[in-house]
This record gives structure tokens, C-alpha cells and sequence, in this order.
């Protein structure tokens, strides 16, 4: 469906300028969530690989572009608490999400009806 925008009032041009703007706002949060949820994913895996190792063992975290020696228990640690924050941050984009999509839906409806309004 093709709109002509010069045909419509400026209330409804800003309408769709405030939909579009919401839209990419929900595609950044998504792109937010799934960068979150696969480091999450990483940090749950780093933690299970790591509480199957010996106490003693030596194990490596990399630090940019090099590995370093690090204290088995210290890196565990450090990996709950990642995993803690990672879960956190991905909680409060899911409920982000969730009220963007709601302001999506209720502003398209708003629009459609601005729309067939004009169109008539």
C-alpha cells in the first residue's frame, strides 16, 4: 500500500514518524537481546566447562587478544557474576521489548484508523 504523505495532515505525518522511529527502536532492543542472550549462552557454557575442571588446574581467560594464567576459582567467580549481570540486562530488555511492541500495535491501530479517516 502506497501513501501519499503530501495528502495527509501533519498530525498523521508525525504519527508515522513516531511509528517508524518506534519500529527501529524495536529492532535495536532485539539486536540488544540477542548479543546479550549469546554472551549469556557463553558465560553459562564457560562456568559449566569450568566446574568440571580441578581446583588445581591451571586455566587461562583471555584479555584481549592474549591469554593470561588465572586462579580457577577467582575466573568462576568472575563468570557467575557476568552470568548474574547478563541475565539482568536481558530481563530488562525483554521488558523493554514488551512495551515497545505494545506501543507499536496501539500506534499502528491508531494510525490505520487516522488513515481510512482521510482516505474517505
Amino acid at each position: 500500500m502506497s501513501i501519499n504523505l503530501d495528502n495527509l495532515s501533519e498530525d498523521v505525518k508525525q504519527k508515522i514518524l513516531n511509528f517508524q522511529k518506534l519500529q527501529q527502536t524495536f529492532d535495536y532492543l532485539t539486536a540488544q537481546k540477542l548479543k546479550i542472550d549469546t554472551s549469556l549462552r557463553e558465560t553459562e557454557l564457560a562456568i559449566e566447562e569450568l566446574e568440571k575442571t580441578n581446583p588445581e588446574e591451571i586455566v587461562y581467560k583471555s584479555i584481549g587478544g592474549i591469554l593470561v594464567r588465572c586462579d580457577r576459582n577467582k575466573l568462576l567467580a568472575e563468570k557467575k557474576s557476568m552470568k548474574a549481570t547478563l541475565e539482568m540486562r536481558s530481563k530488562t530488555l525483554a521488558q523493554k521489548l514488551d512495551r515497545t511492541k505494545n506501543q507499536i500495535d496501539t500506534m499502528r491501530k491508531s494510525l490505520e484508523s487516522d488513515l481510512r479517516n482521510q482516505s474517505v
